[in-house]
């Protein structure tokens, strides 16, 4: 796709901020409330802030009762069963303050409401639900909700699309202290279990100066922790067409003055670099941790998953990775009961993550999704043997999970304080930082870790290790 076809016109993004001035006039009155319910990733989480910017410049207020919202938002998953049933159980919850408030417009979007067959289940079983857009669709939603309200007709915008990039949007920034920035949208990778390409389109770049402006801003602001967001950050600028690529938006985001620390997820094995390890190693703000899923320690699931690397080369990179930052924090996740997966393939996996010893590891059970070809495999893994191998392996994610903490204690970190004296290690594990008062929350401090308590949880003090 040409660039000039992702990016949205400024003049259609004008149009939309015209639709969220009529709405906020037509209840000039009586000022709309609103609810926004996330559920799944951080990308979602980053698309709800947005959604909720542009009801802000509707004049809507925020509750969390969906009793005294005006307007009801959900923003779904599509990943695995279990999210899409939290959401049904929702919708159907909302039949009874759509009954108690026929006025209230209840609106369905993000990955789940792309589907073609989620969109015509609620078109027929949910009649009660007046908007469905996807992920798409997203940068117009004042114009959507300003049709349903006055149109008095149901909306749906499940369109195939591409997909582009809308800059500027209106944002609202949950808590002062963690931010996330979205650089690009979308993904190629078709892993044979997945659905985020279906629905969220293909792989497309924002513009390394909106982003960077943007981080700016965001230091300006206040903000410690900016994660960066992308099915693969590692594939970030390949359509650019410009030879840029994700190590040198790190190189140029960290040039940005100020204290704070950069993150960013996810990372594709197959596209990470010893270039990028370097610029993470050699960054003031970067924070030496990274994610970098395996999904399974044996090569013939990966090869069925369509992941293209091998267990091989994902050893390869990580002891590169810790190499030159021997500091590093190493998360992965991990997917079990992938069909056709043994005993023995399980083994190789619980191996690997033993072998390797991973920070943090999210462990998921194999949840089938209508359209990827992992779907209709041969050898579906039996639900009752997906729970004792997810029993087993979080077992060992929670051991080397406390052996990485215990590992810490005596080393200087930064942390990020959210609560009063509580917060994030660069490292990711939580703290409590004993001496740090409770005037502090939203600053970034060096700490010395000092111990771990019963919980589990590590305790540090500033002393002379303060910023």
């Amino acid at each position: 796709m040409e660039r000039t076809q992702v990016q949205i016109p400024a003049a259609q993004l004008d149009r939309q901020r015209d639709f969220e001035a009529k709405l906020k006039e037509m209840h000039a009155d009586r000022p709309l409330r609103a609810l926004v319910d996330t559920f799944g990733c951080q990308q979602n989480v980053a698309d709800s802030q947005h959604i909720m910017g542009m009801l802000r410049a509707m004049g809507c207020s925020f509750t969390d009762d969906p009793a005294q919202a005006d307007v009801v938002v959900l923003n779904t998953c599509a990943i695995r069963d279990h999210a899409e049933k939290r959401v049904y159980g929702n919708l159907g919850a909302l039949t009874h303050t759509k009954k108690a408030n026929p006025a209230q417009v209840i609106c369905l979007c993000g990955c789940m409401a792309q589907r073609p067959e989620v969109a015509e289940k609620v078109r027929q079983s949910y009649r009660h639900v007046d908007l469905v857009f996807g992920p798409q669709a997203l940068w117009k939603f004042p114009e959507l909700l300003y049709q349903a309200y006055t149109q008095r007709r149901r909306v749906f915008s499940v369109e195939d699309e591409h997909g582009a990039i809308a800059e500027g949007m209106p944002v609202v920034r949950e808590g002062r202290t963690r931010a996330w920035v979205s650089i690009m949208y979308g993904c190629n990778n078709f892993c044979s279990y997945c659905i985020v390409p279906y629905v969220r389109g293909r792989e497309r770049s924002r513009d390394p100066e909106r982003i960077i402006d943007e981080v700016r801003e965001l230091v300006a602001e206040g903000f410690k922790e900016i994660t960066l967001l992308g099915q693969n950050v590692n594939s970030y600028g390949k359509d650019l067409g410009t030879g840029y690529d994700f190590a040198d938006l790190l190189t140029d985001l960290d040039k940005i003055d100020g204290d704070y620390l950069l993150r960013f997820m996810s990372s594709q094995p197959k596209d990470a670099s010893h270039k990028l390890f370097d610029v993470m190693a050699a960054s003031r703000h970067v924070a030496k941790q990274l994610h970098l899923p395996v999904q399974s320690g044996c090569d013939r699931v990966l090869r069925a998953m369509n992941r293209p690397y091998d267990v091989a080369k994902y050893l390869d990179l990580i002891t590169y990775a810790r190499r030159v930052m021997p500091e590093l924090v190493l998360t992965s996740d991990v997917i079990i009961g992938f069909p056709g997966e043994t005993d023995e393939e399980f083994a190789e996996s619980r191996a690997l993550c033993e072998r390797v010893g991973f920070s943090r590891m999210h462990v998921f059970r194999y949840s089938a999704r209508p359209g990827p070809p992992a779907a209709t495999a041969p050898g579906q893994v039996a639900p009752e043997v997906m729970a004792a191998r997810s029993s087993e392996l979080r077992h060992v994610a929670e051991s080397t999970s406390q052996a990485d903490a215990r590992a810490r204690i005596g080393t200087i970190e930064t942390a990020v304080l959210e609560f009063g004296n509580r917060g994030t290690l660069g490292s990711f594990h939580r703290v409590i930082v004993d001496d740090a008062g409770t005037d502090r929350t939203g600053q970034l401090v060096r700490v010395k870790i000092t111990g771990m308590d019963d919980r589990g949880l590590l305790h540090a003090s500033m002393g002379e290790s303060d910023l």
